[in-house]
């Protein structure tokens, strides 16, 4: 059995933006915790988190690890992140196994795109947060004007619970011992700050503390500290020099005595069935039946695929049989493991709250549900939202006879990765791999060769438009084949309305007196669905539309299924082409930081392709942030331009936005260029 309970475990996702100083923080925290005799560097690639070759050769986080410790009676697992936008997927994936969302800021840097997303994925998820300053000992840092900027976008609950002393050598706790000088502020208003946030979510301990000032215990302030991390009433802040030590032990006590256990937190309740019609609340007993959750997979080429999961309710055993998902046969754990960086050490059991790993199981996947009785077959968590991926590279094996090859270590890359993607373009008979910026699908290329061994050859594809249409209009079809036997006859009237953007697909029958047989209505949806892929106008496929049956005939010999289908999807198009026709262009929300000397020269670039810009807001050391909407097609060597106007020091991040109708010039040459395909077959 394990040696602690599941009060005693601390679930940490240790979060923030790349060069924060992350995995070296983790590995001071496991040296000052006894785990680690000597802390390792990421400079010199023999950290525990970043261990894998490509890691090591790029000096950053590519994926998240896992490592765990105990301190003081807690257990402790900590999920260590990577920093940049382009891996975002790999963050978002492991918040449902936690609790507790640290964020870690560069002091240096200050609030970049990546604490801004994770600051706010996390009160979106109601988890408690904790705001990490790393670096406080760095040359040209402003500590005070980081405190305001951290309060000015985040809130007036950012408190500090300790402040950076000597310089940045020390660190002065402001809660449980406050006592001594900080190098700015007072340590006995941060005292007082944190007290009065916390009294309030408890009225008898307000009026205590009325009668008798300052006199608190940090143990009558547990529980209420605990509901202001829950309720989002407190966002504590700690300093910390990752690079000497500063502020880790206390930053240690912190997450012992202060964060919450899987008992309290906010747990995210399972839904039950298809549509979130119901709710159960996980019971993080023992005794009950065994519920987990697998947030990563991880295909290891030495013990095969790897389901990380954790356990919100019972205990999963050596032997123990689970369900995956809505699966009818179970499959026995054959090992289970804890997981600390590439080392998989096997326990006996997993307890509530608990994250394990089993190995060998080929049917489990990411986001499933581990179970013991088909009591719990429909149950899962909500589904995590991921950014869209939208760049895309066209793909295919540079050796002839590697197609299958390819084949199986893509789709073992999109069990890892939720955000990348893969699409089979039927009209330019393309392969293209999609993810979030042209650096995710490079190292995923890189992947592919170290990890696997296979050659990719790639181009640029095109890019992923859309059809909608701009008004209602009316379609008709009549099919009708006879070949000697039996014939075919389906006749089809349809109307089409634009829907809102984003609305997806609708179909309607509005059909009366058996006009078209209920029977074959299914096939004339099916025909509708057939021409929403092959697109009207462009070849891209069609969206935001209601297609209503209205009329038709039919023959009661010669009317089959697949005269309807054909008859479906010609009305469909018929009618589309009647209803002003759009091409829709993917719309991505752009976030530059460019030193302020190069806004101008990027401002001037961003225009020339299409975009506007939204506004331009100062960062820390003469650092600009530009925000802007452009359209992706225009994004083409962005990266290397970007480079040159800035001389290396500007970056970028994007995400989907919207799809707005392309220029009238622009859609003409995709029908153009359209029509021409069709034409050479």
């Amino acid at each position: 059995m394990v040696s602690y309970t599941t009060e005693s475990i601390r679930n940490i996702a240790l979060t923030g933006h790349g060069a924060a100083g992350k995995t070296t923080l983790v590995e001071l925290i496991l040296h000052h915790a006894g785990k680690l005799a000597a802390p390792g560097t990421v400079e010199k690639g023999n950290t525990v988190c970043d261990f894998d070759p490509q890691e090591k050769a790029h000096q950053h986080s590519l994926d998240a690890a896992l490592v765990h410790l105990d301190y003081q009676g807690a257990h402790i697992n900590i999920i260590d992140t990577p920093g940049f936008t382009d891996f975002i997927g790999q963050t978002i994936a492991v918040l449902p196994a936690v609790e507790t969302v640290a964020v870690v800021i560069n002091a240096q840097t200050g609030i970049e795109a990546m604490t801004q997303r994770m600051m706010e994925r996390a009160a979106e998820r109601r988890q408690c947060r904790i705001v990490i300053v790393n670096k406080i000992d760095a040359d040209n840092v402003d500590l005070p004007g980081l405190l305001e900027q951290i309060q000015d976008s985040f809130g007036k609950e950012c408190l500090p619970i300790n402040l950076p002393a000597n310089g940045g050598a020390s660190v002065v706790d402001c809660f449980f011992n406050p006592a001594g000088d900080s190098d700015f502020s007072s340590v006995a208003a941060a005292h007082s700050a944190l007290i009065d946030q916390v009294v309030e979510m408890d009225e008898d301990l307000m009026a205590l503390y009325l009668e008798q000032g300052d006199e608190l215990q940090p143990e009558q302030l547990h529980a209420p500290f605990e509901k202001a991390l829950r309720e989002g009433h407190l966002i504590p802040i700690c300093f910390v020099s990752a690079r000497t030590g500063v502020g880790v032990k206390e930053l240690l006590e912190i997450f012992v005595k202060l964060l919450p256990n899987p008992l309290e937190g906010n747990p995210e309740p399972l839904v039950k069935g298809e549509g979130a019609v119901e709710t159960v609340q996980a019971i993080p007993d023992p005794k009950q039946h065994a519920v987990a959750h697998v947030f990563k997979v991880v295909i290891d080429p030495f013990i095969g695929k790897l389901g990380i999961f954790r356990i919100h309710q019972g205990s999963i055993s050596k032997d123990s049989q689970l369900l995956i998902g809505d699966g009818r046969k179970p499959f026995k754990v054959n090992h289970l493991f804890h997981l600390h960086g590439k080392e998989h050490p096997e326990v006996t059991v997993g307890i509530p709250g608990d994250i394990c790993a089993v190995a060998k199981v080929d049917e489990i996947h990411r986001d499933v549900m581990l179970h013991e009785t088909h009591e719990e077959d429909a149950l899962h968590l909500r589904p995590s939202y991921f950014p869209t991926p939208l760049f895309g590279l066209a793909i295919r094996a540079a050796t002839r006879g590697d197609e299958q090859k390819l084949s199986d270590t893509v789709h073992k890359l999109l069990e890892e990765d939720p955000c990348l993607a893969l699409e089979h373009n039927t009209h330019t008979k393309e392969t293209v791999l999609r993810g979030l910026s042209d650096l995710h699908l490079r190292l995923t290329l890189e992947k592919m060769q170290q990890r696997y061994n296979i050659q990719v050859e790639t181009k640029l594809p095109k890019i992923a438009y859309k059809e909608t249409i701009g008004q209602p209009a009316e379609g008709h079809h009549r099919h009708k084949k006879q070949t000697g036997g039996a014939g075919q006859f389906g006749e089809v009237y349809l109307r089409v309305e634009p829907l809102p953007r984003n609305a997806g697909f609708e179909f309607v029958s509005e059909v009366v007196g058996g006009t078209i047989p209920t029977s074959f209505l299914p096939a004339v949806e099916k025909g509708v669905r057939e021409a929403l892929q092959e697109g009207v106008i462009a070849g891209y496929p069609v969206q935001d539309v209601r297609a209503i049956a209205t009329d038709g005939k039919y023959h009661p010999v010669d009317s089959k299924e697949i005269a309807f289908i054909t008859a479906g999807r010609e009305a469909f198009f018929d009618a589309v082409a009647k209803a002003r026709p759009l091409v829709l262009e993917p719309i991505i929300n752009l976030e530059v930081r460019t030193p302020g000397d190069c806004v101008g020269a990027i401002t001037g670039d961003l225009s020339s392709r299409r975009g506007r810009i939204a506004g331009t807001d100062a960062g820390p050391h003469g650092i600009s942030i530009i925000k802007a909407q452009v359209p992706l097609a225009e994004l083409d060597g962005y990266e290397s331009q970007l480079k040159s106007m800035t001389g290396g020091h500007g970056s970028y991040s994007v995400e989907l936005s919207h799809y707005d109708p392309v220029p009238g010039d622009i859609q003409q040459k995709l029908q153009s260029a359209y029509k021409k395909q069709q034409q050479e077959g």
